[in-house]
């Protein structure tokens, strides 16, 4: 028996990552991608013009982010929703409790496959319109004002997972769609943006010095000026890390030094 085919469009600001998705649809006959969008101000356009049965949407995304595309769309015309993500530690658990599946970059292929199994099970059933209830439920709680920044991180270590506690926590570097934290010598990594961890971590303790560093101000032992003008922060276990021109002042003010 044929299955129906399900129109799938793809919003992601990296082209790239719009034809690796695209690759891996291709091994199954019923999902036809109608287009392509990239980036969330595409996207708005193209959910209601091309109609799509599925979408799979970037969750950051500059300017219009997944989130604020689906603020866009009326509830009533919302199709199905998988979530692409670079990260899985907090916004995943939101993403669980409403019942939306999601995608971790890099996207492997059964973890594809099982999400469109479930696609296909929800598109089969009659629309009720629970599925864009769940969405404005997700939607309405991450705009609830948060009231603390994160005491601790979760990392796995092997086949455990274990809490670090910020304040152990050196410094953390960028690392494509992951991020390395690094934490009496030790490195772990997660897979969560940098400007993500940015965003949960106190500023009265974190520093970002760098597009692609955050440290422990607690941590910084020194300022070193370099050749050609460059500035570095010295660690306490000695590690230089380089501080970018924009992020000198703010850095050298909050250790209370001159610049």
């Amino acid at each position: 028996m044929n299955r129906c085919v399900i129109r799938a469009l793809l919003i992601d600001d990296e082209p790239l990552a719009n034809a690796g998705l695209r690759a891996l649809l291709a091994a199954h006959d019923d999902i036809e991608v109608v287009g392509e969008a990239r980036g969330g101000a595409e996207g708005i356009r193209a959910i209601p013009e091309l109609q799509p049965d599925l979408v799979f949407l970037d969750v950051q995304m500059p300017k219009v982010d997944g989130f604020a595309v689906l603020r866009e769309i009326e509830a009533e015309t919302i199709p199905a929703i998988i979530f692409v993500t670079a990260y899985e530690e907090y916004a995943v658990r939101a993403f669980e409790v409403h019942a939306l599946d999601y995608l971790v970059k890099p996207i492997a292929a059964d973890r594809l496959s099982v999400a469109l199994d479930r696609v296909r099970q929800r598109l089969a059933q009659a629309r009720d319109g629970a599925l864009a209830e769940r969405l404005r439920d997700l939607l309405d709680e991450r705009e609830q004002p948060k009231t603390a920044y994160a005491s601790r991180i979760l990392v796995r270590v092997g086949t455990r997972q274990l809490l670090l506690h910020v304040t152990d926590v050196d410094w953390i570097e960028a690392d494509d769609y992951c991020s390395i934290i690094h934490v009496r010598g030790a490195s772990h990594v997660i897979r969560e943006t940098l400007g993500s961890l940015a965003a949960r971590l106190d500023p009265a303790t974190f520093a970002r010095v760098h597009r692609s560093a955050i440290v422990n101000v607690a941590r910084v032992r020194e300022l070193r000026r370099e050749r050609l003008g460059g500035l570095s922060a010295v660690l306490t276990d000695g590690t230089t890390i380089a501080v970018s021109r924009t992020r000198r002042a703010e850095l050298a003010a909050r250790l209370g030094g001159a610049r």
